[in-house]
Order: structure tokens, then sequence, then C-alpha cells
């Protein structure tokens, strides 16, 4: 063993000679024991000594490799050699990835021979890239610790129940769907651990496993659990939690040794009598007691639920791993292990600002923005995130993608769409290693593929008409290349050039990751433009168009390239890549056509509503609709709102700004953040809702008269990639301006703050919600509130947890009387919490679920106000926090 440990180099890093050798022997190399996992080469050191001294090495009875190691696959083959080994460990994960996340080993299989080695009782073949069981592992006679776990196993043996003497089995984090019914042959497993796998049913053989104590199956999609799981009488811990499970069996709870039942985060919506009386069982996380399943169960956190009406917020990720339900429905999957420590996570859910959510040609915002902080903080496992969107009009033409923001520049992540069942919403799905800005759209169907030297094919799925052909010696260094295509129908090109002669194929877009034209041309073929064959093609009437990045210019290519058509297609060559564009016309100049139409299929046919709700005019409701949308709309509002026939039609691109302009004695809130010069901000996204609900007042006096007003509609700032000419056209006094529609507020009646007795027949003592620092509520804000809320005060009083036999109490007390019954709610529930902290947010909280925005982002906005100008009051006159209330306070108008 002395010479083994100066192959091994122990006397060169002891610098002791023999004498040192022991110090360093004791962790890698003690008399039948050889540690080499913790060596980067490893392996080399292996094959040295079994080269060298194989007639000691033979005798080593526990050895560890890392499968991270290049020269695993050599040292593989000598294994077999070893007939004393008890103990080895090949494991991954030895080495981490320039995020941090450890890295797999590169062992899929084991040599044949390896199953003579009878004497082997201990396997771990941890963080590696297993696809299936390897057929000599269950040759392993003596074989009693297995340990598979971090693979991409999806399956195991049937007869996986040959290994008889196992008593541990660790598959954990693997790609498990089902199990073989001999696992129940395994009479002697003790502790068997299959969690974090894809695990739908358990065979009724699991119930054979007489001599297990500990059963780990959490976090798979199990929806029941067999009645045989009760013959276990040596279990002592269940673990299930994080699956899908409706009910479990009470004769569970007959188990004698059973010390813990984890049953959190399932779909448990009753649990026997018997298993809820057990002291150990866990059930947090289940939605116990709904009357319908709860859609998202599966994916509630292990700790807590955050409210879905708020916008931002923290949450804590422990080394436990949690799953975390955020607002609007944007759920996370933290596994264990992701975080190392406790961490803290900020997110915030953002309205999209084109200034930094640059959209590329026909992409389509789905989502707002969310922002996860701290940014760039990596993981050391990935995280999963499903946010939901708005699905597309065009699904065929659009594919849906995640996309980030790396405080450089924008990239999609590889995302999963899925379609839930009942609620029939559409959630995106992507995996992360850091956080930072994350967003949903839809953009062109993208099909890519890796251009070695010898060449290959690319076709589009879209359209597989269309391929693009790179035939060997192409490129010297393999290229990346992608290809997009838009459909452009017949129909479209008429309607946009006004001429039934013209005709067009699909748009094809090409990229690539080089900046290196290619070293041939590559064979382009596009399908000859509708109604046009090989056997009526007239060729002087086909042109190949050019476009550059941006679309603004578009070149006739076709008298510099070689044309060849067959029945039904028409195949060019080119050495660079952009937009190509085949059309046939009897046009001469046809690049400025292509432009034009280019310019309109980007653009959206919009109409602008302005409806005010039917029990409070001054609430105002401002929506820009796409022209296909504008009747189910206002078919969804006419119940509550009225107001005039929508705009004329315009033309607007996606994420470009508008504003919106109150004339002629209406006036609204001018310190609103979405206020600009006394105009109301908007961003047009053709999918997203483009609405605001807003009050609105009116210096003329309105005891004596209705004011006739009006709201005007102006182009604001042009998208930076808009096409040049669309830009210069909107240039002018006039050009702004889309569209007016009339605003009429009827003859004010006598307001309920100016009755300088009670309010209505009650009685309540001054009050103020909130405190200064954050801003003040008061009496007068209120008062205001309440004469804003109309029919809608029962689900306003419900979402502020008043209970329903106390509405139906308020309802009865004052059946004659809408204000009073408002007033009875809102001032009851704000003397029963006055001091409560957060009573504010709470409000704001129920405002937002009943369905009133406009009243939410005023008690927004007057908190906001309160809270400057107590800052500033601090800052002026220097007092503390003990000073005067009054100024934090403002009174709604």
């Amino acid at each position: 063993m002395q010479k083994m440990a100066e192959l091994l180099g122990l006397r060169d890093e002891c610098g002791e000679g023999t004498s040192g050798a022991p110090a360093l022997a004791g962790s890698c190399l003690a008399d039948n024991r050889l540690n080499l996992d913790v060596y980067p080469d490893g392996c080399r050191r292996f094959l040295q000594l079994f080269k060298e001294q194989q007639g000691e090495l033979v005798q080593v009875e526990f050895l560890r490799l890392s499968s991270n190691d290049s020269l695993l696959d050599t040292t593989l083959g000598s294994l077999p050699h070893l007939k004393h080994l008890k103990s080895l460990v090949l494991k991954g994960g030895h080495a981490r990835d320039e995020f941090g996340s450890c890295q797999h080993g590169s062992l899929t299989s084991l040599p044949p021979d390896f199953g003579n080695l009878s004497c082997l009782t201990h396997l771990d073949l941890s963080f590696n890239r297993l696809s299936t069981l390897p057929s000599c592992i269950l040759c392993l006679s003596s074989l009693s610790v297995l340990l598979v776990s971090h693979n991409s196993l999806v399956t195991l043996p049937e007869d996986f129940g040959r290994l008889s003497k196992l008593t541990f089995f660790s598959a954990m984090k693997n790609q498990l769907k089902d199990l073989p019914q001999s696992i129940g042959e395994l009479s002697m497993l003790q502790e068997l651990d299959l969690s974090e796998n894809a695990l739908e049913l358990l065979p009724e053989e699991v119930g054979n496993l007489h001599n297990c104590t500990e059963l780990d199956l959490s976090g798979n999609r199990l929806l029941s659990i067999p009645d045989s799981l009760a013959n276990l009488k040596s279990l002592r811990r269940l673990h299930l939690h994080s699956n899908l499970l409706v009910t479990v069996p009470a004769s569970l709870a007959s188990l004698p040794n059973l010390s813990r039942l984890d049953l959190q985060n399932n779909c448990l919506r009753a649990i026997p009598a018997e298993i809820q009386t057990l002291p150990f069982v866990h059930i947090r996380g289940n939605p116990l007691g709904e009357t319908e399943p709860s859609p998202q169960a599966g994916l509630k956190s292990l700790h807590n639920v955050i409210n879905p009406c708020i916008s931002s917020g923290s949450f804590t990720v422990t080394s436990e791993g949690c799953r975390v339900v955020l607002a609007c429905g944007i759920h996370f999957c933290f596994p264990p292990g992701a975080a190392s420590d406790p961490l803290r996570i900020h997110f915030r859910s953002l309205t999209p600002d084109p200034q930094w959510v640059k959209l590329r040609h026909h992409d389509v915002l789905l989502s707002r923005v969310l922002e996860l902080q701290p940014h760039g903080v990596q993981f050391q496992q990935e995280v999963q995130i499903w946010m939901p969107y708005i699905s597309p009009q065009t699904p065929h033409q659009h594919e849906v993608v995640v996309r980030t923001f790396s405080g450089q520049s924008w990239s999609d992540l590889k995302t999963r769409v899925k379609r839930k069942r009942k609620s029939k919403k559409c959630v995106a799905h992507c995996c992360v290693l850091h956080f930072s800005w994350f967003l949903v759209v839809s953009r062109l169907v993208q099909n890519e593929c890796r251009v070695p030297a010898e060449g290959t094919l690319l076709f589009s799925s879209v359209d597989p008409n269309i391929k693009v052909i790179f035939p060997p010696g192409v490129t010297k260094e393999p290229r990346s290349v992608k290809l997009q295509v838009l459909p452009v129908s017949a129909e479209e090109i008429q309607e946009i050039t006004a001429n039934a002669g013209c005709r067009a194929s699909p748009l094809l877009y090409l990229s690539q990751d080089s900046t290196v034209d290619f070293l041939k041309p590559v064979r382009i073929q596009l399908p000859l433009p509708p109604g046009v064959t090989g056997l009526n093609l007239d060729q002087s009437r086909l042109h190949i168009l050019h476009g550059d990045l941006e679309g603004q210019t578009w070149n006739d290519i076709t008298s510099e390239v070689v044309l060849e058509f067959t029945h039904l297609y028409a195949v060019f060559e080119v050495t660079h890549f952009s937009w190509y564009w085949l059309w046939y016309t009897t046009k001469t100049y046809i690049g400025g056509i292509a432009k034009k139409v280019y310019e309109r299929l980007r653009l959206y046919q919009v109409n602008f509503i302005a409806l005010q709700r039917k029990r409070d005019p001054e609430q105002v409701l401002l929506q820009c609709v796409p022209k296909h949308k504008v009747d189910p709309v206002l078919k969804k509002l006419q119940d509550r709102y009225r107001g005039p026939e929508p705009s004329d039609m315009v033309e607007m691109f996606e994420g470009e700004q508008f504003f919106a302009a109150f004339e002629r004695g209406i006036s609204i809130d001018m310190d609103r953040p979405d206020c600009v010069d006394g105009r109301l901000s908007f961003i047009f996204y053709s999918h997203l809702k483009n609405m605001k609900e807003i009050y609105v007042t009116s210096p003329v006096d309105r005891k004596g008269q209705a004011v006739k007003g009006q709201v005007s509609f102006y182009r604001g700032a042009v998208p930076d990639s808009i096409p040049e000419d669309a830009s210069r056209r909107r240039k002018g006094p006039d050009s702004l301006w889309l569209a007016t529609l009339p605003i009429k507020l009827p003859q004010l009646k006598p307001r309920w703050d100016e009755n300088p007795g009670p309010l209505y027949g009650f009685s309540f003592p001054p009050l103020n919600l909130g405190n200064a620092e954050t801003g003040y509520l008061t009496q007068a804000n209120l008062l205001s509130i309440a004469r804003r809320v109309g029919a809608d005060w029962q689900s306003i009083g419900l979402n502020l947890g008043l209970t329903y036999q106390q509405i139906e109490r308020i309802g009865y007390n004052n059946r004659e009387d809408l204000n009073k019954q408002i007033l009875d709610m809102l001032f009851s529930w704000a003397q029963q919490n006055s001091e409560d902290p957060g009573c504010v947010s709470k409000l704001i909280a129920a405002m937002k679920e009943s369905g009133r925005q406009d009243i939410a982002d005023e008690v927004e906005a007057i908190i906001a106000l309160g809270r400057q100008k107590y800052s500033e009051s601090i800052r002026r006159v220097g007092l503390e926090q003990e000073s005067s209330t009054e100024d934090s306070a403002i009174a709604m108008v």
C-alpha cells in the first residue's frame, strides 16, 4: 500500500517522504480503501495503479471515483477485476458549471461483466446520465444498498425483484412513471426513496415490503395510493407530500409503528377522521372543505399562498424548497437544494414599458412583466416558473415563449405551453437558474438547425414546402440558422394593394449566428404565389424581393439570382440572410408596394370606447379595443355601463403609446402617476386590455345644469421599430389626433359630505385609517368612496371580511335606501378595523377583488400623496413622527 500511496503522489504532497504518507492516506488511501474522487484526475491515477500495482489494487474493498472524469469509460473496463470490492461510488456532481450547478457525470452504462462483483454490497451511481438501469446490476447477488438518484431513469426492469438482499434503494429525482410488480419481492428492503419522480400509480405489490421502515413518495403525480400500504406494519415514516392525492385510505391509521405521515400540498378535500386525529400527520397546503377541485392545488406553497390581489411582495426560499403562488396565477417551484441558504425573493408585476420592453417584428405581448429580485442570483438547481397568458389569435403561425431580460438584452427561453382543462387558461412553463425580468410573447414559429460543414436541410413547420438546402462545404465552422415564416393570404394582398392581380408567397425570414457569409450559395425553395403554377407562369411578372432586417427597404433581386421553376415551386440561391418574398404582379416598381404591405401587416385596426357607469356617471371606462373584439366587449359591459358608439376605426402598432384628454369642462386628478401634461397615458398591446377606469370631475357648477364634455385620443411616442414612412406621416398638428367621444356629467345632487348632520341617521366618531407615515384615509375620504360604491357594496363587503349574515342584516335594516346600506357597511367595517395598520391595504385589495379597480387606484393615489406630503413636512420643519397627521390626509374629490 505504501507504493500505491507514492504513485498517487502522496509523498510529494506531504513533503515528508514515506513518513508523511499516512497523513493524507487517511482521506485518500487507508488499508483497503481507495478514495480517488477527491482528485480531478482520479481515473488516471487509478489506471496507473492498475498497470503498475495490479496485485495490490485488486485487494481494494472500498473505491470512490468521480464520474465527471474524462477517463471514466476507460476505467470501467478494469473494475470487474476488483473481485474483493464491497463498496463502489461512481458519483457525478463533483464539477460545477459556470452558474454553480452540479454537473452530472458521464456514466450511461456499465460493462456486462460488472455483474461478476459477487462481494459488492454498496453501489452509488447518483448524479449521472443513466436512462435505463444496467442489466448487470441485477446479477449483483450481495447488493444491499443501491443509489441511482439524480439520473434520467424512466422505468425499472421488470425483474428488479431479483435484488433480494436489497435493504436500501434510492431513485429520487429521476423520471420514473411506474414501478414493476416485482418490487414487492424485495422482502428485506427497509428504506425506499422514490421522491421527485413522475409516478402516477403504485402497484399493489408495494404492500409486500413488510420490513420497510421509511417510504418516500413525495413530489410525484400520485392520484391515489393502494390500500395494501396498510400491510407495512414496520413502517415508521411515510412521505406523500407534493402529490395530487384526492383521498387517502383510512387504514393507514392502523399502522402500529407509524410516527410521521406527511400529506402536505396535495388535493385533499376530505381526510378520514382516523387520519386527522393522528398527532404526527401533516396536512397543510390542501384545499380542505372546497366543494370544487382547485386547479392549482398541486402547486400550492409549502409554507403559504401569496394573495393573488397583491402585485408586489416577497417570500423566503430555504434549502428545503417550496412552491409559491403569486399574483395573477403565476407559480414557482423551488426544488430542494435550489438555494443553499435562506433567500428572500422580491417580486413585482409591472405594466410593460416600450422604452425597455423591445418587441421584434410581428411579436405580440401576452402578459405583464414579472420582475424577480435579487437580479442575477444563481440557483443550484433549476427553478420552474408557470406564467399565465392570453391565448394568441394566430396559433398556427405563432408560438408562445417566455422572454427574459439579462440587463443588456432580451432572450427567449425554452418554453412549454399548457391549457388547463377546467379553467381553459393558458400557462407558459420554463426553467431558469437566475432571476430578472420575465414576460410571455407570441412570436413567428421558429425552426432552427445547426449547419455543419457537410451541409444539411432546414424546412418550415408552418409551411413544409419552404425549404433551405445547405450544400457540403457551405461553411468551415458549424453555425446556427433560424427560419421564420409569415403566411399572407391573397385576400390581404388584394385589400391592401387594391389590385386583384397582385399575389405573393409567404414571407420568409432567415438569420444566423455568424456575421460571415456562406462559402457556397444556399438554395431556397418557395411555393409559387396562390393561383400560379408552372403551367400558367409568366416569368416577366415574377419578382424575388429582398428586405433589410427592419423591413424598411425592399429590393428586387430577380435579375441578380438564377431562378428555377417546377410545377409548384421557385428555387433560387443566396449567400446571406434576411427577408425574402416572392411576388407575382404586373407592376414594375414592386419594392414600394411590398413595403406598404409589410407595414400594414404589422398594424392593428382598433376602436376607442368611452363608457360611463350607470349608477355613477362620474366613473368613466376608457379602452382601446381591436376591431374584431368591439362587439363582445360592449356586450359584456352593457349591463353596467352606457355611452356613445365606439369611435371610427384607426390603425396602431403593437407597443404604440397614445393619450386620452378630457376636454370641455371635464377634468381628472393631475397627480395620477399615469397622467402626463393633463392627459392619461396608454400603451397599446393588441392582446392586453388597454383599459382604465377613472373618476372624473368638473370645475363647472353642476348644481344647476349638466356638463357636456368630451374625451379625445391622441397619438404619443412612436415605437422605434415602425417604418420610417409611417413615422413621417404622423407628424404635424393634426396627425396626432385619433378620435373624440362625448362625455356627459348629469346635474349634481347634494353631496353626502355637505350634510352637516349625522350621516343618514348614522353617527360615528371621527376616524382615520392608516398611520401618519404611510398615509391616512380620513372620514371625508370614506364618504367620497361610499358615494361611488353603488350596487357593488355587497361584493366589497364580503371581500372586506364581513360575513353573509352581516351583509344580509345590513341590507334588511336599510332595505329602502341604497345609500344607507353602503354607509352602514363601509363605516361599520372601518370602525372595527381602525386600529389595524394593514386596513388600507385590505380595502384596496377588496376593491380589486370586487372589480372596482377605479376606486382602488384612487385610494392608492390618496395614500401615495399623503406619504409624499408627510415626508415633505418632516423635511421642511424637522418634525418627528408624532407630529400632526392632518396634513398627510387628503379628501377624495
